[in-house]
């Protein structure tokens, strides 16, 4: 029986690492391809800023994801654990 609890917890934190590995690498990628954008910026249009709105949509985008892992966010684990009761009661009763 604990052997079936550590397997349980187990999966739990790998999924969990996951998630934060995909963070993390969104947050890389968008550190990285900001960083190009605002050098392309200086050096083809210096005082014409465009480079901030890829910045605030893709950090829109970042904070959407962030908040979706989070452990008090929006789509946490208790709006997924309400979810599945949700979708698994009218289930229930399409049958």
């Amino acid at each position: 029986m604990e052997q079936i609890h550590d397997n349980e917890a187990r999966q739990r934190a790998e999924r969990r690492a996951n998630e934060l590995r995909g963070f993390y690498s969104h947050l890389l990628t968008y550190c990285i391809v900001n960083a190009g954008l605002f050098l392309i910026d200086c050096l083809t249009s210096p005082g014409r800023w465009w480079f901030f709105w890829p910045l605030l949509g893709w950090g829109i985008g970042l904070l959407c994801h962030g908040l979706g892992i989070s452990r008090c966010g929006l789509w946490g684990e208790a709006w997924k654990e309400r979810k599945i009761a949700e979708l698994m009661e009218k289930e229930k009763r399409a049958e």
